[in-house]
This record gives structure tokens, C-alpha cells and sequence, in this order.
């Protein structure tokens, strides 16, 4: 069994879709492509065992064994939405723009050093879809996405390699993070979101963050907290509502929900701070 089978079939046994991509060579890629800009990357096709790529992906154990005897060297994707989605992240800038955003935040889920020397961190999905771009150097992996997983082979002639395993526990995907994954939708003068009582919207988005926040299950709290107060944020830079009676609504939701006192103070600060740089369209004064 090689290494590569060995991993996909482990992948597997823990429920995560798996599927056999193209492996770089020396003049390329396998796919045979004089133009392939993904060498190594891109799913294989055939027409008797892989015919829709990424839809393809399984967890079946004789699929598996099928698929890499048949190419032995093929690299190991694993479809992403599922069980984790991935943050991919290239050096310099998409290191400087993931810690300009998130700060001091450690990763403390699964981490892969890619061949290219960037690092794929694992986190636990987000229900958000694949997002090229979501920072400079920093692309989202999520449902309907995959990634090159180890011991996979990079272009470059370097391995993919755990700097930390599989089995750490995933960690939530951070409130920042998921502020810029699911964007606040945003209306335009005259179309049918224009608000045309904003100080009664933002007294009753004001309630209704708190009662998301109140009601957020265990692993999402933190998440739904930041993004209460990114949103009323965006309603305190027009003045709609006040800063001290924001923080004081979501605190006390925070609280019964289950969040420390640091915790709380901390992402609500900086779910405002955020907010209140990109003020709410569509409202009318």
C-alpha cells in the first residue's frame, strides 16, 4: 500500500470525501497539458471511474483502492464543506493580511504546509461556499471546494506535510473571518430592501441580534456575537444606535448564552470597531 493510498483510505475511514487528482511531472503535469496552469491540482478524469470530478469524491473504500491503483502517484484531494472547510493562506501577504485581521488569534486545529511553503489551516465548516481572494494571499475553502491534502506532491518538488495532525481539533472559524465570508447584504436607493424607517429597523435589529446571540449553540457563539455587533455597528456610524447601548444589549445576551465576561467584551468591541467602518446602505435618513 503507498503512502498515498494508506492516507486517502484513512481520510476516508474518518468520513471525509476523498479523490484522486493529477501529480505533477517533469515536464508538467499528468494531465498531459502543454498549457496546465495547475499542475498536480486538478481532479482526474476517466470515463469508467471518474466522471464528474469533485462530485465523484467518496468515502467507499473499494472506490478508493480502485482509483489509486489505477494511478498509483495520484495526488490526494479532499473535498472541503463537509467535515472542515480550509483557510489557504500564501506567504508574505497572506500572512500579514490574516494577522492585520485577526491579530494575536492562534490556529489551533490541523495545519498543512503546502508545497509552495503556504499553509492550509482546518477549521470547522462554515456552511460558506469557495472564496478566491477573501484577503490578499488568503483563499476560503468550503462547500463545493477541495484542497491537495499530504503526502501529496507540489510542483515545485516538495511534499505536502502536517505541521499539525488531522485528528487536532477543529477549531471555529474566526469572527472576522466569517464576517468577510458572509458579507451583510446591502440595498441601493429606490430598490425593494430601502429602508424607509430606520430608526424603527434599527431598534428592531437591535432585538433581534440579541436574541441570535442568546440563542447561538456551543461553537458558534463567538461567532454570531462578532457578527451582531459588526452589523449594529454599521447602524451606530449613522447614528442610528448608540455604542454604550449596543454593547450593553449584547452583553447581557452574550452572558445568558453562555460566553465569559473577557470573551464578550473583547468581540463586541471589535465586531463595532469593524462595523462601524463600513456604514449600512439602504437606509434613508
Amino acid at each position: 500500500m503507498t503512502p498515498l493510498l494508506r492516507a486517502a483510505l484513512e481520510h476516508a475511514a474518518a468520513g471525509v470525501p476523498v479523490l484522486p487528482l493529477h501529480s505533477p511531472t517533469v515536464t508538467g503535469c499528468s494531465c498531459g497539458r502543454a498549457d496546465c496552469d495547475r499542475p498536480g491540482k486538478h481532479p482526474r478524469w476517466h470515463r469508467g471511474l471518474l466522471r464528474h470530478g469533485l462530485h465523484d469524491a467518496s468515502t467507499r473504500p473499494e472506490v478508493i483502492r480502485r482509483w489509486w491503483t489505477r494511478w498509483p502517484r495520484a495526488n490526494l484531494g479532499l473535498r472541503t464543506g463537509d467535515r472542515f472547510d480550509v483557510c489557504d493562506v500564501d506567504p508574505p501577504d497572506g500572512v500579514a493580511a490574516l494577522r492585520a485581521l485577526v491579530g494575536a488569534r492562534r490556529f489551533t486545529g490541523p495545519v498543512v504546509r503546502t508545497g509552495s511553503g503556504g499553509w492550509h489551516l482546518y477549521l470547522r465548516p462554515t456552511g460558506a461556499g469557495n472564496r478566491a481572494g477573501l484577503l490578499p494571499g488568503v483563499d476560503w475553502r468550503g462547500a463545493g471546494g477541495y484542497v491537495v491534502a499530504p503526502p501529496s506532491r507540489h510542483a515545485s518538488g516538495r511534499d505536502y506535510r502536517w505541521i499539525r495532525p488531522p485528528a487536532a481539533p477543529l477549531a471555529d472559524c474566526p469572527p472576522e473571518l466569517t464576517v468577510l465570508l458572509f458579507p451583510p447584504q446591502q440595498s441601493a436607493p429606490g430598490s425593494a430592501g430601502w429602508v424607509r424607517h430606520p430608526d424603527r429597523y434599527a431598534s428592531a435589529a437591535l432585538a433581534a441580534e440579541a436574541d441570535a446571540v442568546a440563542a447561538a449553540p456551543v461553537g458558534t457563539r463567538n461567532s454570531t456575537l462578532y457578527r451582531a455587533a459588526y452589523r449594529l455597528g454599521q447602524l451606530a456610524a449613522l447614528d442610528l444606535l448608540d455604542d454604550r447601548d449596543i454593547t450593553v444589549v449584547l452583553a447581557d445576551a452574550a452572558r445568558r448564552g453562555g460566553l465569559g465576561r473577557y470573551e464578550i467584551t473583547r468581540t463586541i468591541r471589535s465586531g463595532l470597531r469593524t462595523g462601524r467602518r463600513r456604514p449600512r446602505l439602504g437606509l434613508a435618513a
